[in-house]
């Protein structure tokens, strides 16, 4: 079986490598990886391809930047020419990005079967551009592959066959667990000149939240209070360092509010283990928080997972200066435990994927 494994931006890196991996030690499985070159920042994909032991991509389409229906439409002429040249049995997708949607479009006209990697996550909020592609991309996947029970819930509702869906677990997690140890060697706390457990991790790339200077300068506010207690890490997106630099009057600095440079996979898992605290607005961020145990405030007004929150370290605090700091001085007294792992995020999900298409490509 020839399987177009498709990747467009960082997170979907994660969620890829553990499939690669298991299709590799297999052999059954021959991975065709194409990379749609949505995250265009070469330095910032390479070095999370090397982290990951990821190979070449076998095609790259360089998609980059522009409107959600540019982007879209870009990828969809170069992967339609993808398909028609290499013929693949089936396109896997993973996670929400344009180059998910893109491609699971393109193999539906094409004919060809389409497998949905962490699939039927719902944040029912369709201001969000993820949410229409998850909508979309499941409505038109063969394959259905779950992290949660409710994901199923989610999709019967809105029509899918239930034998189009198989619960596997958290691929994302897969790449957590296997890297684990190696990204405790990285030297990232002594370089940064942090203690376990003393400081506190942001991230931040929804535009939503840094592209809008009033939003974003209410979370600014929050990190520099929350800085007064401890230092507070803040890894800056090329994009939303601009808007810092933009506006100085707005945006004023502090000592134990540290901006870095991005940095690569093992370095962040390292980071984000040892972190007092994590305030972020990214998905997967909440589930390796909830596998970790790190306490974990997501600055935004609801989730697609919202397990993170009934059985794990994850609490939604929108973007609400005051609510950000309650929250975290609350982490801080000791006031949250640690939570529960949820079902099959066990570091296996890629096995079940695989033991999924074998059966069904014999």
């Amino acid at each position: 079986m020839r399987a177009a494994v498709v990747v467009g931006a960082r997170p979907n890196f994660m969620k890829a490598a553990p499939l690669i991996r298991e299709f590799r030690t297999r052999g059954k499985v021959d991975p065709l990886l194409v990379h749609t070159g949505q995250h265009y920042d070469e330095n910032m994909s390479k070095i999370f391809f090397e982290d990951l032991e990821l190979p070449e991509p076998d095609l790259y389409l360089g998609a980059g930047s522009g409107t959600h229906a540019e982007q879209t439409g870009k990828i969809m002429v170069a992967f339609e020419e993808i398909v028609a040249r290499e013929k693949p049995d089936i396109i896997i997708v993973v996670g929400d990005v344009n180059s998910t949607l893109a491609c699971s479009l393109v193999g539906a006209k094409q004919l060809v079967k389409v497998a949905h990697v962490e699939s039927g996550l719902r944040s029912f909020d369709l201001t969000m551009p993820e949410e229409v592609n998850r909508m979309v991309t499941d409505i038109l996947s063969n394959f259905c592959f779950t992290t949660s029970p409710e994901a199923r819930e989610n999709l019967e509702r809105e029509g899918v066959d239930s034998e189009r869906i198989f619960f596997v677990g958290n691929i994302m997690i897969d790449s957590l667990l296997f890297y684990l140890k190696k990204a405790e060697r990285s030297g990232i706390l002594d370089g940064l000149g942090l203690r376990e457990k003393g400081y506190a991790l942001v991230t931040l790339h929804r535009p939503s939240n840094v592209d809008d200077p009033e939003v974003f300068e209410g979370i600014w506010n929050a990190m520099l209070e929350i800085s007064e207690s401890l230092p507070v890490v803040f890894p800056v997106h090329p994009r939303t360092r601009k808007v810092i630099d933009s506006d100085t009057g707005r945006f004023r600095r502090s000592a134990d509010l540290r901006l870095i440079d991005p940095i690569g996979y093992l370095d962040f898992v390292r980071a984000l283990k040892s972190a007092a605290l994590v305030l972020t607005d990214s998905g997967g961020i909440q589930e390796e928080t909830t596998v970790l145990g790190v306490p974990c405030l997501t600055a935004r007004h609801n989730t697609e997972r919202p397990i993170t929150i009934e059985m794990g370290t994850n609490v939604l605090v929108g973007t609400d200066r005051d609510r950000i700091v309650t929250e975290a001085r609350k982490v801080l007294a000791g006031g949250r435990g640690r939570g529960n792992i949820p079902p099959l995020w066990d570091g296996k999900t890629a096995g079940r994927i695989t033991d999924v298409l074998e059966k069904h490509f014999p």
